[in-house]
């Protein structure tokens, strides 16, 4: 168990506190919410970075690391939901998204091939996690700016989302068949 898997552990845990502070109808429980949002996902930045710098990349890590982004990405955008901020179609589109990646990546698994995380990838899951932390800004301040940011933010993040989706599945699938 190395320091940076303690971190991505600590991010599935930390979603799934964000996620009980989240829906507290309260403004501090909110703060408290997006507070923890932001610690987790700074926690995705440091893990990786630290992993490859002191060449301690584990299985269990590599496994782990997308897992917590997913918990935390997914967990966010349901609270979003469930408070009738984000639209139930965004959400389900992120998670067939997810759902087909993940697939692909199980079955190039069982070939004995790795489906590595891609700059796209990388891209929509910072750009998730921008939006969110937007979104969840806007529920302590409502402001009119981060609600047009908050709306531009997400559908960036869709849009990066459908994109990245299609490129590891095209990239994907032409490993898994030869």
């Amino acid at each position: 168990m190395t320091g940076p898997t303690i971190l991505t552990i600590m991010r599935m845990f930390l979603s799934i506190i964000f996620m009980v502070f989240a829906l507290l109808p309260y403004t501090w429980a909110r703060i408290v919410a997006l507070t923890i949002f932001i610690v987790a996902s700074l926690t995705d930045l440091i893990d990786g970075k630290w992993a490859r710098k002191k060449k301690v990349v584990t299985d269990l890590g590599a496994f782990l690391d997308p897992l917590a982004d997913k918990m935390l990405i997914n967990l966010a955008f349901l609270v979003l939901v469930c408070l009738e901020v984000v639209p139930i179609w965004v959400f389900a589109i992120i998670l067939v998204r997810d759902f087909a990646v993940d697939g692909m990546r199980m079955m190039a698994a069982r070939k004995g091939i790795t489906i590595s995380a891609s700059f796209y990838g990388k891209l929509k899951t910072t750009i998730q996690m921008t939006a969110l932390i937007i979104i969840m800004l806007n529920l302590i301040v409502n402001l009119n700016f981060f609600t047009i940011l908050g709306n531009i933010a997400l559908y960036l993040a869709l849009i990066l989302t459908v994109f990245s989706g299609g490129d590891y599945l095209i990239k994907g699938w032409k490993k898994v068949i030869k």
